[in-house]
C-alpha cells in the first residue's frame, strides 16, 4: 500500500455540505449534483466530489452559505405569538421569531411557517437536512391545529373536509376534524374550537380548507409537529431544546439516524485527585 492510500481524502462529501445547508437530504442532492447543478469554483461538481472549507459551492447559480464544520444538531420548541413573522429580517420593522432565539454556531432553520396571526408550537433545527425532512410531503409528517371557528359547522361540511375539497393549487383535506376547545383559551359567541390534522405544509392551508366552508378562522394555534406536543407550561414567546431523548423520537419519525447522544456535563468533569 502506498502512502497516498494511507492518507485520508481532504474536505467532506458535496451532498452533506448541501444538506447541511438545509437544500435537501443527501440522497436527492446526490441527483441534484448528477443533474449538473452544482459548481465547485467555477466548475460542474461530479458525485464523489469533496470540498474543503474555503471551496465556492453554487446551486443553480446560487452561493451555498456554507457552515464549516458540522455544528452540534440541536432541536428548540418555540411557543410563536400572534403578530410575529417568520424570517430574519423584516423591512417595515416588525418583530421576528430569530430575534428571541439564543446564538448557535451555524444557524437556526424554521421547521415549517406560521402565518402572521397563527401561533403555537414552532421547530427550530441546526440541522438541515432533519427541517428538510419533517417538511417534505412525501415524509407525511402529522401537523395538528386547535381552530377557533366563526360560524356554523354541520357534519356535512367535516365529512367534506376529511373526503377532500378543491382549493387554488389543487385538491386538500384534513385528516381529522375534533371538536375540542384547549386549556385557558377563551370561547367566544358564535365560535366553537376544533382541532383538525393535516400532513403537508401548504400555504395557509388549514385556513384555505376552513374557509372553502365558508365559515372563518378567528384563532389558530398549531399544538403538533410529528411527535413533539406544544408544552402547555410553555408560555408564548418562550422557548425549550429537545433532550436527547427527544430528538432520537423526532429523527426516527422524520426517517432519520438520529445524531450520537452528547456527553452530559458531569461526565465531561475531570475527576479530582485526592
Amino acid at each position: 500500500m502506498n502512502d497516498s492510500d494511507e492518507t485520508p481524502r481532504e474536505g467532506e462529501k458535496l451532498q452533506k455540505v448541501l444538506a447541511r445547508a438545509g437544500l435537501g437530504s443527501r440522497r436527492e442532492l446526490e441527483a441534484v449534483i448528477a443533474a449538473g447543478r452544482v459548481t465547485v469554483d467555477g466548475s460542474v461538481a461530479s458525485l464523489g466530489d469533496r470540498v474543503t472549507a474555503r471551496a465556492h459551492v453554487e446551486l443553480d447559480g446560487r452561493t451555498i452559505q456554507r457552515i464549516q464544520r458540522d455544528p452540534p444538531r440541536r432541536v428548540l420548541i418555540y411557543n410563536k405569538p400572534e403578530g410575529e413573522l417568520i424570517t430574519r429580517s423584516d423591512p417595515e420593522g416588525r418583530p421576528t421569531v430569530f430575534r428571541r432565539l439564543p446564538k448557535v454556531r451555524g444557524r437556526w432553520i424554521a421547521v415549517g411557517r406560521l402565518d402572521l396571526n397563527s401561533q403555537g408550537l414552532l421547530l427550530f433545527t441546526t440541522d438541515g437536512e432533519l427541517a428538510h425532512a419533517l417538511m417534505h410531503p412525501s415524509r407525511e409528517v402529522e401537523r395538528e391545529y386547535a381552530c377557533r371557528i366563526y360560524g356554523e359547522v354541520t357534519e356535512e361540511m367535516v365529512r367534506r373536509l376529511v373526503s377532500g375539497v378543491e382549493l387554488d393549487d389543487g385538491p386538500a383535506h384534513f385528516e381529522v376534524v375534533e371538536s375540542g376547545m384547549p386549556l385557558d383559551e377563551p370561547t367566544e359567541a358564535g365560535n366553537a374550537w376544533y382541532h383538525v390534522i393535516v400532513k403537508e405544509g401548504r400555504n395557509r392551508e388549514v385556513r384555505r380548507l376552513w374557509e372553502s366552508q365558508e365559515v372563518k378562522v378567528s384563532r389558530l394555534i398549531r399544538v403538533r409537529y410529528g411527535p413533539v406536543v406544544l408544552p402547555r407550561d410553555l408560555r408564548r414567546g418562550r422557548f425549550r431544546e429537545l433532550a436527547d431523548h427527544e430528538k432520537e423520537i423526532l429523527y426516527r419519525n422524520a426517517g432519520l439516524e438520529p445524531p450520537p447522544r452528547r456527553p452530559s456535563r458531569r461526565a465531561q468533569r475531570p475527576r479530582r485527585r485526592r
